[in-house]
């Protein structure tokens, strides 16, 4: 007869199989009906002068890898990141025009993220966080605002999506990972929006870790499999890759793979 403890390690091994294969298939975009308002007619700004000089502090851009010093951020600075994220908090979004809505959520997503790592720092990738069960931190609760307490994946994929409906969100909202899309240098700016959708867009999908050919094979980002229903059938697929590609693809059957290591710099 078997130890009783045998089974049940093989139980929880089961579990944790399968919650790591449904969390890895990315949530649908689902609207949430009160973020949807929005004042066309306001020409009030968010201040993110913090957040940007944290990026130009701390963020290394390269040719081929953007890296974030986490390492270095003084306690000073880390305060400042709470205090900009309290001061974000701290308004209501929908009483502002839709593009200085989507620089706030972006940016809001984007500091958010930086700040869960440097909370649980030092950690080797942003999925060993968020409990035992979990596969990183984006169900987790981590801001209130207009008294609704939001995670990460309520932003992007409860406001950012499907409010939008762009593709290129999944460029510009940052995961902390060296698979990711690259931290943006200079903050979304709601005058800017379009350019700088399109930069982040034409950086990524031309890097190796968005669209690698080599010989006949072609391998993609995982973005572009988890977010099948933004990109589309592959032929659609492969008309936004050549939209922005220096070198035109063909998309047949491609491989995907995505490095969930921290993008970090020491």
């Amino acid at each position: 007869m078997y130890p009783l403890r045998q089974p049940l390690t093989v139980l929880l091994l089961m579990m944790l199989l399968s919650l790591s294969s449904a969390t890895l298939a990315a949530p649908k975009a689902d609207l949430w009906p009160l973020w949807q308002a929005s004042n066309p007619g306001s020409s009030a700004k968010v201040d993110h002068a913090i957040w940007q000089g944290l990026l130009n502090d701390y963020l290394l851009v390269a040719p081929k890898q953007t890296r974030f010093r986490y390492a270095a951020v003084s306690p000073q600075d880390k305060a400042a990141l709470t205090r900009y994220l309290d001061q974000l908090a701290a308004l209501d979004p929908r009483r502002y025009n839709r593009n200085e809505q989507f620089a706030y959520w972006v940016n809001l997503y984007n500091a958010l993220t930086v700040k869960v790592i440097l909370d649980n720092y030092p950690v080797s990738s942003i999925t060993k966080l968020g409990g035992m069960f979990s596969f990183g931190p984006w169900d987790e609760k981590l801001i209130t605002i207009s008294g609704q307490k939001l995670s990460l994946n309520d932003i992007e994929h409860r406001i950012l999506r499907p409010i939008w409906q762009d593709e290129r969100i999944h460029y510009v909202v940052n995961c902390a990972s060296l698979g990711c899309p690259d931290l943006l240098p200079e903050v979304m700016q709601a005058d800017k929006l379009n350019e700088q959708l399109d930069q982040a867009a034409k950086r990524f999908i031309n890097s190796d870790k968005g669209v690698d050919v080599r010989g006949q094979s072609v391998r993609l980002s995982s973005i572009y499999d988890w977010y099948q229903s933004d990109f589309g059938t592959l032929a659609e697929l492969q008309k936004h890759l050549n939209t922005y590609l220096n070198r035109p693809v063909t998309l047949v059957s491609p491989s995907y793979d995505y490095d969930w290591r921290l993008n970090e710099i020491k």
